[in-house]
């Protein structure tokens, strides 16, 4: 069975066992979630539920890879270079 979930305004498509990145949670490592599941998929069979829930469990906190930002313009001897990490929670799903 799987379900779809909505965490951060991010739409994920998990089922039971599944570790996945979301954006950056307030939540202890260990702490379990509830998340309220859009679509349940079971085989061909689709049904929407606003009240079901998937409960998925903290792994960590981690940062994400680098992503360099690069800024020029030509002619202008303008060059920008930056770069950030986003902070990321890698959780696991325990139950739909």
């Amino acid at each position: 069975m799987q379900a779809l979930i909505k965490i951060s305004d991010k739409q994920y498509l998990v089922k039971q066992g599944d570790t996945l990145f979301v954006p950056r949670q307030k939540a202890a490592v260990g702490a379990t979630l509830d998340v309220t599941s859009m679509a349940a998929i079971d085989g061909e069979n689709t049904s929407l539920q606003s009240s079901g829930t998937v409960q998925v469990k903290v792994l960590g906190h981690v940062k994400d890879e680098k992503v360099v930002v690069f800024k020029k313009k030509r002619r202008k001897r303008y060059q920008s270079r930056n770069g950030h990490r986003q902070q990321m929670t890698r959780i696991e799903v325990v139950s739909i």
